[in-house]
């Protein structure tokens, strides 16, 4: 990988030529300590055409900038530490005076990777404005095939329309789907007096083009700006209740699970190193005790990602699936953290099983499950356990954590 910026697509071999093994979650973990672990390991993501299959398995999405030097190596290199999506960034992360720069530099790392043998993840581009999507696309050769979608920063009901309407044409000139992402984080969609018209009209949108609309994503970060706030890292995104608020209403007219939603992916956690706190840790101690991993316990505080497990306990608890990530350390705590427990999945099997209806207790005998109200839960959870895979019973989050996040 030189990673020479070119886009003449003549000077790469036909894709066709190369074989890749799939992405699958975890690959970076051992086949001893898998089978230690799980008692149903990842499935491959071979089929990229199941929209809510590829959604689930977005995990966490490293955004890295078009900027950087070493891009394709960085690409390659998270790949095979166990990133499965990325965004290379064109937008916040690069400087004006570099965007001609970066997204030639984008094309040429997607025709690189598409030329290549090397591993890659789902692989997105987020542009400033909808023209940038039809240059990308006019730069690609074999990197047609390795660019999943793009990312729209700043999507709403004015901008909407030529996203969109770009994203369909870069799908006809590739031939098959591009998934596009937007990002909801503008002011008109934060202010509680346009918010309801602004989700109505965005939600009519998506809605026309639902096939193509992988995932919705939240702009925390843009959104805390419009109230000049900083979310404080002993705080989660859920304690800022002007955002918090904004969230609960876009998975309520976007996230529902009777056919009309899509898949909403959680905000960023911007923080990855020491600091001095002002509140106890996010941790309870006697789990880490009970596992001998207080150390263990000691290096998640000390990182800062006891907030970060917080919040992703919060995104589930919220409807919200995945996350964005700006550090790679952030990755193996989300992934994690998505693994389906083996009392999950066994109460998801009851459930799905259950056609006539009804109420009967858990085969961990501590909860009731109700066939009906429950199904929609478990069929998220069956299709979460198939791209993170499910914990052999008596398996612990710390147990899970120590294996994914310490490797």
């Amino acid at each position: 990988m030189t990673g020479v910026i070119t886009t003449d697509p003549g000077l790469f071999a036909p894709v066709s030529l190369h074989k890749r093994l799939p992405m699958r979650h975890h690959r970076h973990v051992t086949g001893p300590e898998l089978r230690e672990l799980f008692h149903r390991v990842p499935e491959p993501l071979s089929d990229l055409t199941d929209r809510d299959l590829v959604a689930m398995a977005l995990g966490a999405t490293l955004y890295v900038p078009a900027t950087r030097d070493d891009l394709t190596a960085t690409i390659v290199r998270r790949a095979e530490r166990g990133v499965c999506s990325m965004v290379i960034d064109l937008e916040d992360a690069v400087a004006d005076h570099d965007l001609e720069f970066g997204k030639r530099q984008a094309a040429a790392t997607l025709n690189e990777l598409g030329a290549g043998t090397d591993l890659y993840p789902l692989l997105f581009v987020r542009v400033r404005d909808a023209d940038t999507i039809a240059e990308i696309i006019d730069w690609l050769g074999p990197g047609g095939r390795v660019l999943t979608g793009f990312v729209f920063p700043k999507f709403d009901s004015v901008s909407g329309a030529k996203y969109l309407d770009a994203l369909d044409a870069a799908s006809e000139r590739l031939g098959r789907t591009v998934f596009g992402m937007p990002v909801l984080e503008s002011p008109s969609l934060v202010h509680r007096q346009t918010r309801d018209l602004e989700l109505h009209r965005i939600q009519d949108m998506l809605t026309e083009r639902r096939d193509a609309i992988l995932a919705v994503r939240i702009g925390a970060t843009d959104m805390c700006s419009t109230f000049g706030i900083r979310r404080d890292r002993d705080l989660t995104i859920y304690d800022v209740r002007v955002v918090a608020d904004v969230i609960a209403d876009i998975v309520n007219y976007l996230g529902r699970t009777d056919g009309t939603g899509f898949t909403i992916t959680g905000p960023v956690w911007e923080y990855f190193a020491d600091h001095e706190r002002m509140f106890r840790p996010m941790l309870r101690a006697s789990p880490f005790a009970e596992s001998d991993a207080v150390p263990f316990r000691e290096y998640l505080v000390s990182r800062d990602l006891d907030g970060l497990l917080r919040e992703i306990a919060l995104d589930r608890a919220n409807g919200i699936q995945g996350k964005t990530v700006i550090h790679p350390s952030h990755v193996s705590v989300v992934h994690a953290m998505s693994v389906v427990t083996h009392e999950e999945y066994s109460d998801a099997l009851d459930i799905l099983g259950g056609e006539a209806g009804g109420v009967a207790a858990s085969e961990y005998r501590n909860k009731m499950n109700e066939m009906k109200p429950h199904r929609s839960w478990a069929r998220q959870t069956i299709l979460r356990a198939r791209v993170f895979g499910v914990t052999n019973k008596g398996v612990s989050f710390v147990d899970l954590l120590k294996a994914l996040v310490a490797s």
